[in-house]
């Protein structure tokens, strides 16, 4: 009984480990204020996560005429500063296409990004 729990124990760790397709960094190592990777690319369902890095403070903006149609901006977006090394934020992508998004405080510097759903 013990193994038998202990083994759907860890199959759910490890599903839950791998439930982000893709994870991007805020901010890349050498300090450029870009998302690392810029452009990932994910299946239906998928949950992409931000990582803060450096150059913070950022977030994650989508702009609901660059998103596919059915999709919400206001549900994708991060519009809250994140301003710590590490902090995290996730979403998750139903509706294949091009999704595109910029961080607020530096979208002036160019830090775009994109997510496309297949």
């Amino acid at each position: 009984r013990f193994a038998k729990a202990a083994g759907i124990s860890i199959a759910t760790v490890g599903l839950a480990l791998s439930a982000n397709a893709a994870t991007v960094k805020l901010g890349s190592d050498s300090g450029g204020l870009v998302f690392d990777p810029a452009n990932v690319t994910v299946s239906a369902g998928d949950t992409v996560e931000w990582v803060n890095n450096v150059g913070f403070p950022h977030n994650v903006v989508f702009d609901e005429d660059e998103i596919p149609d059915g999709a919400s901006a206001e549900a994708l977006s991060h519009e809250d500063y994140l301003n710590a090394p590490g902090q995290k934020v996730s979403s998750k992508f139903s509706t294949p296409g091009k999704y595109s998004y910029y961080c607020e405080p530096h979208q002036g510097a160019g830090m775009k990004g994109t997510v496309t759903v297949n």
